[in-house]
């Protein structure tokens, strides 16, 4: 028998109705190499492809970096990788981008995506760990010339049901972004007690409501319900805040379950522990004359990010940094929802 007929033929995914609703039935979006057009045409709608990434303020990242051919690179947070290849078209070919991630699903596709566009392991070099880690990559290498970390969560990682960041769908509440580390949000809140879950909501998100969801959340787990799924959590943050007038209801609702899933995804990930020791090792692993740019996506983070630039530049590290955020454009946030909350800062170490 032939390989042709020993392989069955895999029939494409079936879904109510016209158009696919659900992240599995887009199989377009899902394979723009072969659909291209579909792509294309979701992105001019303003919305992100289904298990695709677009990203945010590109051409300012490169005004600022101002990366030339023979310099060393370094990206924080590879994601689908297209700031890397924007960073690597700059290079023409000489010099090197170290990139690192702790998704090793995602890097893994990411990988091979840049290696079918000409950008193997000779200008580009993947390591599947935490950027806190600039320090060892740094030390190996002999610091890089330009640094770029976007802190933002990827499109595809938000959009996949079965990785849990999202409460516009149903899926298991995980929220970790390597799944086979650490515990998954749904075992951090089987194990938390109210205050100190009140505690990280206003932490990580000023989370308003905090003491009433705690509350919540854990009354429900105390009577031995398991909150184990997104549509479990947010249906008990629509009945805690069903007391709310009805015209402010429905926005409110909305806007705590993003800065809920928020404050959990800070909290199982470690994100400001990380990016608080990437601020610290961040002026040695820089070159004199070095340049960092960094996207922030909340409150949190640009606090801690403006914080230690402007300790860094009043301790004579840097000879500027952004006093100012810099914000997407009108027309870029039209294209793509997702860079609304988007601030830029920036930074230039001394040449010494």
């Amino acid at each position: 028998m032939s390989q042709e007929q020993q392989t069955p033929h895999k029939r494409r995914v079936r879904y109510k109705g016209k158009y696919p609703k659900k992240f599995e039935e887009k199989y377009k979006e899902l394979q723009p190499e072969k659909y291209q057009e579909t792509v294309e045409h979701v992105i001019r709608k303003g919305n992100t492809p289904a298990g695709m990434h677009i990203s945010i303020m590109v051409k300012e990242i490169l005004d600022f970096l101002d990366i030339q051919p023979g310099q060393t690179g370094f990206d924080a947070t590879l994601g689908y990788g297209g700031h890397t290849k924007a960073m690597l078209e700059c290079l023409k070919g000489q010099g090197h981008i170290y990139a690192t991630d702790v998704d090793p699903e995602e890097s893994a596709k990411t990988k091979e995506r840049l290696k079918a566009l000409g950008y193997g392991e000779d200008i580009l070099s993947i390591r599947l760990q935490n950027f806190c880690t600039i320090d060892e990559i740094a030390k190996e290498v002999g610091g890089f010339d330009f640094i770029l970390a976007d802190l933002g969560v990827s499109s595809m990682q938000i959009d996949n049901p079965k990785r849990g960041f999202s409460f516009k769908v149903d899926g298991p509440l995980d929220l970790r972004l390597n799944q086979k580390e650490g515990i998954s949000a749904a075992e951090r809140l089987a194990n938390i007690g109210k205050d100190e879950l009140a505690g990280m909501l206003y932490e990580n998100s000023d989370e308003p409501y905090c003491e009433e969801i705690a509350k919540a959340i854990t009354d429900e787990i105390r009577r031995g319900h398991a909150i184990d799924t997104t549509t479990k959590l947010r249906e008990i943050i629509e009945k805690t805040l069903d007391f709310l007038p009805e015209k402010e209801k429905k926005d409110t609702i909305k806007k705590t379950c993003q800065r809920t899933f928020q404050a959990l995804r800070i909290d199982v990930n470690h994100e400001f522990e990380v990016l608080y020791e990437f601020m610290e090792k961040l002026p040695d692993a820089l070159k004199p004359g070095g340049r960092v740019a960094i996207l922030t996506f909340h409150s949190g983070e640009d606090r801690l990010v403006k914080k230690a630039l402007k300790e860094g530049y009043k301790a004579g590290i840097y000879s500027e940094y952004s006093k100012d955020v810099i914000r997407p454009s009108a027309k870029e946030c039209a294209q793509n929802g997702r860079a609304r909350s988007t601030k830029m800062r920036y930074a230039r170490k001394g040449d010494l």
